[in-house]
């Protein structure tokens, strides 16, 4: 009937944006698991390669459209620089630096936050009341989780800087996105986003990292997860969600990775979470929900 069928498209419709918050939330488990056979620079390289390679049997498959001109590549390759090396290179090393994936996850997960108030004065977007009451409070309660980390000696002060440099680079990254590269494919973009990373990072780990990891059934489960599932797949996801005109839908769902992230967390790498800290938490994903849900306007009579 046509009731079922509308009735089975919206749990799809649904289902897809919260599937892509999911695996943006396991990653920074699954990260955290491989770093403990791995250099961060390491696993990044061998992801991106990895990536790279997955990437571009999709792209010969599927064919979309490339790049026209060498100005729109070198902005996907600044871009994949900002996105890829910046932000996963601070959080990867902010991890292996001892810093737990949840708190990781509450640091970096500010990003739309961040955005909303940044973009004011760049773009010239207005930035509300509540916005600034959502930047706050949702700072505030970052700092009450960093500080109750730091203080039970979970992480070290270098570490938790290297989670803020990685949520510097997923807000440029977005900003720049916005700029110069909005009619992006995720599909093509991304390649090339992937090669650049990759080329920047190789030396970095040739020069700053010892050997190759450790390759453990831990690691290889997880360089393959964060490769396939959360590169690859979210892409996918991505792709349909940008089709179905649903990406302002996981925009509203991101004040959820927080918490899935240290649940997640929790069951997989045991770590755990002061009274103070889930307070703390409570607070940034209050903060984030009130910039990121959309405005309710009263209905018209």
């Amino acid at each position: 009937m046509p009731k079922d069928r509308s009735e089975r498209a919206f749990g799809v419709s649904a289902a897809v944006p919260a599937l892509f918050v999911v695996l943006w939330s396991t990653g920074f488990v699954a990260a955290k698991t491989g770093l403990e056979d791995s250099g961060p620079l390491t696993f990044l390289t061998l992801r991106f390669a990895l990536v790279t390679l997955l990437m571009l049997g999709v792209v010969l498959v599927m064919r979309p459209p490339w790049p026209t001109t060498w100005r729109e590549v070198a902005h996907l390759a600044a871009l994949g620089l900002l996105m890829q090396a910046v932000y996963f290179g601070g959080a990867w090393i902010s991890m292996a630096s001892g810093v737990g994936a949840g708190t990781t996850a509450l640091i970096v997960s500010m990003q739309p936050i961040l955005t909303a108030v940044v973009a004011g004065p760049l773009l010239g977007e207005r930035i509300g009341r509540r916005q600034w009451l959502g930047l706050a409070i949702g700072f505030a309660g970052v700092a009450l989780v960093v500080e109750r980390k730091l203080d039970a000696g979970l992480g070290t002060p270098a570490g938790m800087a290297w989670s803020f440099v990685a949520l510097f680079g997923i807000t440029a990254s977005a900003l720049y996105q916005k700029r110069f590269c909005p009619g992006m494919d995720p599909r093509t973009g991304g390649l090339v986003q992937f090669v650049a990373a990759t080329a920047i990072l190789t030396p970095l780990a040739l020069l700053f990292e010892d050997g190759p990891p450790a390759w453990t059934l831990s690691f290889v489960a997880s360089l393959l997860y964060v490769a396939v599932f959360l590169s690859l797949i979210s892409t996918a996801l991505l792709t349909v969600m940008i089709q179905r005109g649903q990406a302002s839908r996981t925009t509203s769902l991101f004040f959820l990775v927080p918490p899935l992230a240290a649940v997640f967390a929790w069951i997989v790498l045991g770590e755990t979470m002061s009274w103070m800290a889930v307070g703390g938490l409570a607070c940034a994903v209050a903060g984030v929900a009130l910039v990121v849900m959309p405005v309710r306007t009263g209905a018209r009579t």
